[in-house]
This record gives structure tokens, sequence and C-alpha cells, in this order.
């Protein structure tokens, strides 16, 4: 920048020449000088000023564009970046139909060891034999000295364990976070919750699998980040679950069987309120799953669902209710019931060789549970049609419920279909499935002929399914039942109050090479109750069960399943909050009294 003197010679001269003063001239200079500085101050400092507002105006206007972006997106997980796999260790947890919790987290740590930073190998490996008393001593000193840096000792500690690993004080024992799956009521609904695993581990987190289950069958939806604060609230009711396990328990091992199961479910709306098989076992210490022998001898092994059975004589109500249906017969009917009946090579015989003819009604065939009777009806009604009925019940397909083992059991039935299987599956032999199947079926009839759908989570919205049968056939073919109860094979499993209808099934086991074990049965009772408004639907299955009470062994299900299911009934009934509904005794039951 050029400066003008403050005293321009010739301007001196000039005013000297004129008489004038020349200081006034370098005053005068001097003060457009420093009004050129201010002014280009002053301009400078704006520039600064607009700059600044900019750089603020820009940050704010970022900031809010991505606040607003946040809060316009979908909430997610926050990710940590890694060069691994993420481990996610958030589960959701598992309620019953009321809240209560089946299935949650607890925080506890792992304890592994960096052998390289170990000062005492045999010390540790002796005080670690100590606190784990399952643990080899010279394995661990094995492991901690064959030249690996790293490795776990135990998955899971408690607190008591892992203090008692801190006062070893050996720098080389490390812990590392884990998040367990907890279920705080032991082994009830053990089958239903199916249990978990680890998969993935690392050293600060591990991933929580479903085994088995509700657990397995949603995994998926259990491991979402996204839902991990959203329960999976299912359709059991826990004071119901407890009462029937604790009856089937006492049953079972009171009626000398190998095994049971039983399940209640809610026809209208096919919510599985309790689903139990005994024997159980604790899904927080799961046994491991066997590797020979006979699957159903293992506690693992879910009756009510994976038991692939006869089913015996509950199907008779089945063939009646199709022929009442089609217009063949009404309940009155009678129909030849002389045994045995001779068809070609093969012949039907009734229970220890009664003879309950010549002639029945179609009613009294229930009630009596009458092969020969049943035989009949199923031949009016025809094979193709037999087939087309059953399946339309759910009787030849796996069961949809939400349990990983359901699609493996698949229901048993000849690839053929001649005249005989139509006449041997109308009383339950020749085709097989579980009790679940069963319970699914008797649930359409109790619903008024309209096809239930089975399910372990609670409904929110109301059920819709085919109409299979007419209503009134549906009424009447509970009616039927009622009488089975009431005067038939199943008087043992009245319950005064609840209006019990229901159908027995006895059927001797099958060999694996074919044919049948005399002395080794399996017993259905499938009833409904009230049966002036059939709410609930009742399945109780033993397997191998020999009541010894009496002069002879008896293997019916009317002196082992039926008083079962009778006292499950009394049990959880009230807790499903039914009030017992009290018949209108007689007038020929009154006396009269005169004061």
């Amino acid at each position: 920048m050029t400066r003008v003197p403050l005293r321009p010679l010739a301007r001196i001269l000039d005013a000297r020449a004129k008489g004038e003063n020349p200081d006034a001239i370098e005053r005068e200079n001097l003060r457009l000088r420093h009004e050129q500085i201010r002014d280009k101050s002053r301009g400078r400092a704006q520039a600064r000023l607009v700059f600044l507002a900019l750089c603020f105006f820009s940050a704010f206007s970022t900031i809010g564009a991505r606040m607003g972006t946040l809060a316009a997106s979908e909430p997610v997980e926050p990710r940590t970046a890694s060069n691994g796999a993420e481990i996610e260790a958030s589960r959701a947890d598992i309620l019953d139909r009321n809240g209560r919790i089946l299935a949650t987290n607890m925080l506890t740590h792992a304890l592994y060891v960096q052998t390289r930073d170990l000062v005492d190998p045999a010390r540790v490996a002796h005080e670690l034999s100590v606190i784990f008393p399952e643990l080899n001593e010279a394995d661990l000193l094995r492991r901690f000295t064959d030249g690996r840096s790293f490795l776990w000792v135990r998955k899971v500690l408690s607190p008591e364990q892992m203090q008692q690993v801190h006062e070893i004080g050996d720098p080389g024992l490390f812990f590392g976070p884990r998040e367990m799956r907890l279920y705080p009521n032991g082994t009830l609904a053990a089958h239903v919750l199916g249990g978990t695993s680890f998969g993935a581990e690392g050293v600060d987190s591990a991933e929580v699998i479903g085994m088995a289950g509700i657990e397995k069958f949603e995994d998926n939806r259990l491991r979402d980040p996204a839902q991990a604060g959203t329960p999976l609230v299912t359709s059991l009711d826990v004071t119901v679950q407890a009462a029937v396990e604790e009856v089937l328990r006492a049953g079972t091992i009171m009626m000398n069987a190998k095994g049971g199961a039983a399940i209640l479910m809610d026809v209208k709306t096919g919510e599985i309120v309790s689903l139990a098989a005994y024997p159980t076992f604790d899904p927080n210490d799961r046994p491991a799953n066997p590797t020979s022998g006979d699957p159903s001898d293992s506690p693992l092994f879910n009756r009510a669902v994976q038991g692939i059975y006869e089913l015996g004589s509950t199907f008779k109500i089945f063939a009646a209710s199709q022929a009442i249906d089609l217009g063949l017969v009404t309940p009155e009917t009678l129909v030849d019931a002389n045994a045995p009946m001779r068809y070609g090579k093969f012949l039907i015989k009734e229970f220890e060789n009664h003879n309950y003819g010549p002639l029945l009604s179609v009613a009294d065939v229930i009630a009596k549970s009458s092969n020969v009777g049943t035989a009949h009806i199923a031949m009016m009604i025809g094979g193709e049609r037999q087939q087309a009925f059953l399946k339309s019940l759910g009787l030849f397909d796996a069961s949809p419920v939400e349990l990983v083992e359901a699609k493996w059991a698949k229901p048993l039935r000849p690839e053929r279909w001649p005249e005989i299987v139509t006449i041997t599956a109308a009383y339950g032999h020749g085709v097989s499935g579980s009790p679940l199947n069963l319970a699914t079926a008797y649930s359409t009839i109790a619903n008024g002929g309209i096809k239930v759908t089975p399910t372990l989570l609670k409904r929110t919205e109301p059920m819709e399914g085919e109409r299979v049968m007419k209503e009134t056939t549906a009424h009447l073919a509970v009616a039927m039942m009622r009488r089975v109860v009431t005067e038939g094979t199943a008087s043992l499993g009245d319950v005064p109050g609840y209006a019990v209808a229901g159908k027995t099934g006895t059927a001797e086991k099958t060999k694996k090479g074919g044919g049948y074990i005399r002395d080794k049965v399996v017993n259905t009772f499938a009833c409904v109750f009230p049966a002036n408004d059939p709410k609930y639907v009742l399945v109780v299955t033993l397997d191998e069960p020999v009541e010894t009470t009496g002069p002879k062994p008896r293997r019916t299900a009317g002196w082992t399943a039926v008083p079962v299911a009778a006292e499950i009934i009394r049990r959880a009934a009230p807790l499903l909050g039914m009030r017992p509904q009290v018949e209108a005794a007689t007038l020929d039951g009154l006396t009269a009294v005169k004061n």
C-alpha cells in the first residue's frame, strides 16, 4: 500500500507562500489516513462476522437435518464396527398369557484362561478341580501346558463360584460377561419352552440360540434386536399348566405307565392353555439328546406332539359324525352290531369278545364303543369320503403348532386304502397320530364344526376356520359323547358341575416288525367340557399303563386315562374361571316335609 506523506513538500512551500500554517496540512493528512484505516478494519470485521455466521448456520443446519433423519427412521440396535462377526446376545422374554415370566435372561460370567499369563498352572489346576468337581485336575494341567494360549474352563459361573475363582488370585484367569437364559419355573412347561444353548462365543459376549420347542421355532423373532424389548406372549396359563403337570405326573406313576401327555385347548380360539408331557426335564440344565435307543425313553421326548400312536376308539366319533352329516344315519338309527364280524379273512371282534348286537343305535355304538357297529357305519361312508373327512380334521398332517418338533411328527397312514382299512380306521386302528392331532380334531367338533388351528401364542384376533361339518351334527356328536360319560366306558370321567363329554380309546402298541403287543397299550381319553356349551378340549394319553388295584390288571382307558383326565378337569376348571353348573334335581328325588 502506497503511503501518502503527512507533510508533502509541495504543499508546505505553497502554504508558506500564502502565509498559511503548514501544520494544518499534516493534521488533515493524518485524519484522512486514520479514516482510511478505520474503513478497512470495519470491512474486514464485517467479512469475518459473515463467515462465522455462515459456519454456524451450516453446522446447525447439518445437525438439525441429521436429527430429523434419525427421528423419521426406524429404531435399530447400535452396532460397533469390528473385524469379526457380530454376536447378538440379547433375547426377548417369553411370558404366559397373563404376563408371568416363563423365560428371561440373567447376567453371569464365563471363565477362560490365558495360559501364557499363568503363574502356577499346577496350583490353578488343583484349585479349579476343587471348585468344579466335574473337572479333572490332570486333564486341566495338560491343557494348560500343551502349548495353546487360550482355553475355556466354564461357560457359566454362579456368583459363589466366581468369588472362589477370584480368591485363587492367578493373573491368567479371566472372566467374560455372559447373558444366559433363565427358566424361573424350573421344569414347568419344559417341553413347550425346549431350552437354549450358546452359539457363537467371544470373551465379551455369547450368542444364545434355541435348542428345541418354541425357543427354536421362534428363534429369529426372539433374537431380533429390534424386538428385544417386546416379549413373546404364549397362550399358556402358568397356574393351569402347573396343575395339569402335577396331576399328570401323579396319574402316570399311579397307573404304572411309561409316560403320559395332556393337552388342554380352547375350542373357540385354538389356544393351547396347557401342554404337558411326563417324564420331563429342567430346561435350565437340559440333558443331552439321546444318540441311541428308543427316543421315547428320553425325558426330552414330547409325547403330546412327537408321540405318534394308534389312538383307538377315540376315532369312532368321527365315523358317527360323518355318517350323520351325510344324512346316512341319525343317532337313533339302528345298525348291525352282531359280533364277531367276518370280512374276508379278517375277523372284527369286540373287547373281551362281547356281543352288543344284533342291533344298536348309532348313539349306543358310541356309548358302548362297538367295533362292529362302527365298522358298518364306515362301510356306509366309503373309503374315499372317509379319507377326505379325516384329512379335513387335520388327522393326516403334521400339526402347525409353534413347536419345532411338530413338523417332523407327521401322522402315519396306509399307502393303500382298501375297505378293510376303511373299517379298521373307523375305530382307530391302522392309522396313527399324535395327541395334539386328536385334540385339534375334537376341538373342531366342539367348536360347532368349524376347523380349529392350534396355537401356542396368545391370539389377539378371532380365529377363522372353514366349516367341516354342520353345526347340528357337531351338537349331536357332543351329546353322544356325553352318554359315554354318563352311561358308557368313561363313567369315571364324570365331574359334577362340568358336564364332561368324551370318548375313550385303548390301542395295543405295534411291533417294529408288524403286529401288536397284547399286554402293552396306549390309552387315551379325549373329552370336551361343559357339554352344553363346549369351551375346552382335554386329551390325556398314557403310554403302557396298567391299573393294579383290582383282582386282575386293567389296561383299558376307562380305568387309566379317564380318572386322570377327570382329576385334571376338577383341578383346572376353577382356575379357568369356570363355575360348576348345578343340575336341577328331578321331582322324583325330592321328599316332601311337613312341619
